[in-house]
């Protein structure tokens, strides 16, 4: 079963396409990166996909539910962890945890903070207010946040932005471990993460879906044994000649 499926997904602004006829299929439970250089589309794809701005035309559907018609349902499925550390700084992690608990109505709210709260590690930092803790751990907070509703789709945009190396590696974990359960959409600007992580990845330039594949089929396609020179190849739109 497929998780997201667009159909034509097109975003205009001022003329000018961000997002050009987008036609991608996620399946459930994929890991899936979509990359691109700044200004390809990404963060439009995320907005339109995650009901935030509506398309110029086209349509996506999530669950079988769509962006156009069903936008409540889809929301309802989906859950987002911003490139910005979405923390509140004076409250603890626990706090932070049980607060977003509360802000869904989660009759669960406790049980559900302590799962993310021990899925994701966190059980040493939860009495410690957020501001005093490392980039990693707020990352690693902020996910949990976006979790704890269970989504069956999350998106996770540039997760590791910031990071140091040994944060970074953590943070790949907890990555790792939503395969298979969550429909996870993630952008980077790290390529050696996509090529770690992703099943599949799709790489967009000036708003049009270049190349769809795994890692190893987007260095095939490009003929090279290198995953920043695919990257870069397909991209600019040249495959093996």
């Amino acid at each position: 079963m497929n998780a997201i499926e667009t159909r034509a997904l097109t975003k205009v602004y001022g003329g000018k396409s961000a997002v050009d006829q987008l036609d991608l299929t996620v399946a459930a439970g994929e890991l899936f990166a979509l990359l691109g250089v700044n200004g390809a589309g990404k963060s439009t794809a995320i907005r339109m996909l995650s009901c935030l701005t509506p398309p110029t035309s086209g349509d996506a559907l999530l669950l079988g539910d769509s962006i156009l018609t069903a936008p409540e349902r889809v929301k309802r499925h989906m859950a987002v962890s911003p490139q910005e550390t979405a923390v509140a700084p004076n409250l603890t992690a626990w706090e932070n945890l049980t607060l977003m608990a509360g802000v869904y109505g989660l009759p669960d709210g406790r049980s559900r903070a302590e799962k993310m709260a021990k899925d994701l590690g966190l059980e040493p930092v939860l009495k410690k207010k957020a501001k005093l803790l490392s980039g990693g751990w707020q990352r690693r907070l902020s996910i949990a946040m976006a979790l704890i509703t269970e989504p069956e789709i999350l998106f996770l945009d540039e997760p590791t932005l910031g990071l140091d190396v040994l944060a970074r590696r953590e943070m790949w974990g907890v990555i790792e471990s939503l395969k298979g359960r969550t429909t996870t959409i993630l952008t980077t600007h790290y390529l050696e993460e996509a090529e770690a992580l992703a099943d599949r990845v799709g790489i967009l330039a000036e708003g049009r879906l270049r190349a769809v594949g795994t890692p190893a089929e987007l260095k095939a396609l490009a003929g090279t044994g290198n995953f920043e020179a695919a990257f870069i190849a397909l991209a600019a739109g040249k495959g093996a000649a």
